[in-house]
This record gives C-alpha cells, sequence and structure tokens, in this order.
C-alpha cells in the first residue's frame, strides 16, 4: 500500500513481483510493456480506490439511461448544492481551454470551483503519454486504465466537495460515450449533486487544425516527446479518428431531459436546454459570451498624473508633462504593433482619456474601469490618511482586499463591479485596457488566476505595457516599459 502525496485517498492493487509488495498504478513496477508499447497493469481488474463508487470495470454492468419519469425527477431539480460539469467532446475541441476559462471565472465571482483533467490522471497512471494505439477501443488494457482513472477523478471531485466545500467540480475530458456520461450520472444524481453538460461541437477544419497545432502539440502529451511536428500531427490525427469511430454527441431528443449546452464552431451557435439553478444559469451567460480562437489583450496603467507627483489618492487630475509623453510614446507604440482590429478601453477619468489622445482606433469610456473608490480619504495622501484616520489605516494594512474605505470601495467591491468587463473582454478580439492600478491588479489577477487575497499586491508601473496572450492551460504575460521615467507609486 502506498499512498499517494497528490491525493487524499489510498490506492491498493495486489502483490507486485518486482516490489515484492503492494503497488499503487503510479509506480512504475506496477506495469510492463506490451509487444505494441502500451503500459500493462498487472492484475488491473484489483485495483480499488477508497470510494464507494460502483464498479463499472465491465460495461454490460451499466444499466441503461434512467427512464424518462426518473430523468425528469433528477434534471435540474437542485437549484442549490453541488454541481459537475462535465465536458463533452472531441480532441481539439477547446474543451481544455473552457474549462480553464470557465473555473477561472466561477473562482473570480466567488464560486469555489476546481477543474479535474482526466489527461492529467491518465498521465500519472502511465508515467507519460504513449502513443495514439492507446486511445482505440479495442485495446483493453487501456480502456481499463481509462474507465479506473475516470472513476479516480470522480471519487476526488466528491470528497473535494465534502472536505473543501466545493461548489463547482469541472470534469475535464472527452466523455463522448453515453456508457461514460451514464456512469457520471449515476455516481452523481444519488448524492444530489446536479450535473450540467458542456459539449464542444467543431466541425470547421480550421479551427480544428489551429487548435490541433497551437494547443495539443504544445501540450503535455507531447512535450517531452519531441517528435517532428509533422510526426505528432500525425498521431494525434489518428487519435482524434478513434474518438469518432464511438462518439456519441447529446442528443435533443435523447437527452431532452439532461441540462445541457452545445457549442457550435467555437461560439457561432448555442443551444441550451433545461439549465437548472443560479450556477448552471452563470455558466450558461458565461459560456455563451467567450471564444476559443487566438487573441491579445493589452492592458497598462494612465501616464504619471499631477496627483501621483504629489502622493494623492483618486480625483480626477491631469496627466504631467512625463505623463503625456508616455501617451505620445504609447501612440507610436500601438501603431508599430499594428493590432487587427484593435479596440480602446478607458475610464471616464480624464487621465486615462488623455493617455488614449494619440491612439488611432476606437475608443469607449468604461465607468466601471474608474480607479477604486477612496471615500473620504479621496485627495488625500497616505502621510495623512495615517494622521487623520489612523484606525481605517491599520485596518486597510490587515486586509486590503476585503477593507473598504469609509463612504467609499474595497477590492472585493471592484471585482463585483468589473464582471461586465471581464465578460465583454472574453467577446472581445484585441483590446488595449488604459486603466488605473487598483483596476488592472483585478482584471491581471482574472486572467492570471491569481487568488483574491493576492490582488492588491501586483505591480504594475507606470509608463508599461502589460501584453496578455490567453491560452489553453493558462495565460502567458509579457511587460513592455515604453522607457518613460514616472515616480515608483
Amino acid at each position: 500500500m502506498e499512498e499517494d502525496s497528490k491525493k487524499t485517498h489510498t490506492i491498493n492493487v495486489t502483490s507486485c513481483s518486482v516490489c515484492k509488495g503492494a503497488c499503487c498504478h503510479h509506480c512504475l513496477h506496477a506495469m510492463s510493456l506490451n509487444p505494441i508499447g502500451l503500459p500493462k497493469v498487472h492484475s488491473y481488474s484489483n485495483l480499488l480506490i477508497d470510494c464507494d463508487l460502483p464498479d463499472r470495470s465491465s460495461k454490460d454492468s451499466l444499466r441503461p439511461y434512467a427512464s424518462p419519469i426518473e430523468r425528469t425527477m433528477h434534471a435540474g431539480e437542485k437549484v442549490s448544492g453541488p454541481n459537475v460539469i462535465v465536458m463533452v467532446g472531441l480532441p481539439a475541441r477547446g474543451k481544455t481551454y473552457i474549462a480553464k476559462k470557465l473555473t477561472r471565472y466561477l473562482n473570480w465571482i466567488g464560486i469555489k470551483a476546481k477543474t479535474f483533467n482526466l489527461g492529467e490522471y491518465r498521465r500519472q497512471a502511465v508515467h507519460g503519454y504513449q502513443n495514439h494505439d492507446f486511445f482505440r477501443e479495442d485495446n483493453q488494457e487501456a480502456m481499463r486504465i481509462r474507465e479506473q482513472v475516470a472513476k479516480e477523478a470522480l471519487c476526488d471531485a466528491f470528497r473535494w466537495f465534502d472536505k473543501e466545500g466545493g461548489d463547482v467540480a469541472i470534469y475535464d475530458a472527452t466523455n463522448t460515450t453515453r456508457q461514460r456520461r451514464n456512469f457520471i450520472r449515476e455516481n452523481c444524481l444519488p448524492r444530489g449533486i446536479n450535473i450540467f453538460f458542456v459539449e464542444s461541437v467543431c466541425n470547421d477544419p480550421e479551427i480544428v487544425k489551429k487548435n490541433v497545432l497551437d494547443v495539443k502539440l504544445n501540450g503535455p502529451d507531447y512535450k517531452d516527446l519531441a517528435p517532428t511536428t509533422e510526426e505528432a500531427l500525425e498521431d494525434f490525427v489518428k487519435r482524434i479518428r478513434h474518438y469518432e469511430d464511438t462518439y456519441e454527441p447529446l442528443d435533443e431528443q435523447r437527452d431532452a431531459d439532461l441540462s445541457f449546452i452545445r457549442i457550435h464552431d467555437a461560439g457561432k451557435k448555442y443551444l441550451v436546454n433545461r439549465p437548472g439553478g443560479h450556477i448552471q444559469s452563470r455558466v450558461v451567460y458565461f459560456l455563451m459570451n467567450i471564444h476559443i480562437t487566438a487573441r491579445t489583450i493589452y492592458l497598462t496603467r494612465h501616464g504619471e498624473s499631477e496627483n501621483n507627483l504629489t502622493g494623492v489618492l483618486g480625483g480626477d487630475c491631469d496627466l504631467s508633462d512625463r505623463g503625456m509623453e508616455y501617451a505620445e510614446r504609447l501612440g507610436k507604440f500601438v501603431e508599430q504593433e499594428n493590432i487587427p482590429g484593435l479596440h480602446v478601453w478607458t475610464s471616464q477619468l480624464k487621465r486615462t482619456i488623455q493617455t488614449a489622445q494619440f491612439i488611432d482606433a476606437p475608443k469607449e469610456k468604461w465607468k466601471c474601469l474608474n480607479e477604486i473608490h477612496a471615500g473620504i480619504c479621496e485627495e488625500l495622501t497616505y502621510a495623512e490618511i495615517q494622521e487623520l484616520y489612523p484606525v481605517e489605516f491599520s485596518n486597510r494594512d490587515t486586509d486590503k482586499f476585503h477593507y473598504r474605505y469609509p463612504g467609499g470601495e474595497s477590492y472585493e467591491d471592484v471585482v463585483a463591479r468589473l464582471e461586465p468587463v471581464i465578460i465583454e473582454l472574453e467577446r472581445q478580439n484585441n483590446v488595449l485596457v488604459i486603466g488605473h492600478q487598483a483596476i488592472l491588479r483585478c482584471l491581471i489577477g482574472y486572467f492570471l488566476n491569481k487568488p483574491p487575497e493576492d490582488l492588491p499586491y501586483q505591480e504594475i508601473p507606470l509608463h508599461t505595457v502589460v501584453k496578455l496572450t490567453p491560452r489553453a492551460y493558462g495565460c502567458d504575460m509579457v511587460l513592455i516599459p515604453l522607457n518613460v521615467k514616472a515616480v515608483d507609486t
């Protein structure tokens, strides 16, 4: 018996002839290679997870979908309680990209969410990636491993609900067969867990090709194999075909009583069926406002202002001379970047509007991009706040994220009012946001998936452009200083 440091449970298998004792499926000794190079687990049917999920090792043991009456009773009935969001679709359809975006968004708005990616479980089980043969339906050894990791990931989700009070578990896998989706439903519904399916369907060959080249071939399965692009591409295309052979899409008639959304061709069309409760409605709202195609988001603080020079908080002042120089430099930077379809967003305060004046692109002013309001501390310096309001000054240092200025706002309040900006950023292509320090801290925190308590402490220097490039497994960030001197604030 061996306890996996990354899991909270114990995995038991039969004795291993190499270890001379019990092994888990993460141990190389528990595996040998068959003639075609696929991992083979000794006595895999005896590999048991300490979880009360029913045994689904046999395809015949799965009963059919519940009757229409049973499904009507279950689907969308509970509006409270935990939710499992089940991704559905062929490889290279943007499922992991969507899952990570959704997880980040839900956590950002205060709904505790976590992604359980079966690819990660599979790579742990077989110590990396083999080749496309692993995904053949007639590969019985591989199928047993895939069924076991599916069970293990679902068990981990249930434990996360119970022990950490999670709200939404995103079950990120292909889940392309009714057998797999039935397995998930049979284990969630008796536990009072709501289920919502998110199917990504893409028949546009250009989008699929771009996803394969940009995402999968640079993803964790292929990164350590160092094959040529052609070899990796050929292997992955064969892998997709194995899934196509068994793919059973959600059906509007047969699955009419399920809660699901189907996304066609990266957001060109949507089908929404029976979303149940507040969380599923928020999920639908978010998913209908995102796309999975490539784009870049640029962020910058306004140029140095007169209040920056004196250390005064807030207000609606003009740029300093150096701030105006930065505005001119920013206009030239945007021209040199030649960003297609760029839109520029500013707050309604003069210093951001003045910073945007030399940029030749459509501009839009957002009230919700205004700087955090300091209430009674507006237009005071920190030294003056410490002298006039020593208790408030101390409270702010204690919990900067939740602290609310009397008559003003907290970072938590700013996060709430920025939600429309986040949704619109997810909808748009290339955008430049010219904002304020607290605002950009929150926006960067969202895209980099920072915990709330870290948002107020991110450094965003003046006269610097932040370039964000969202990707399937995260978001790349590059800082581009435009070499105009400014105060450090």
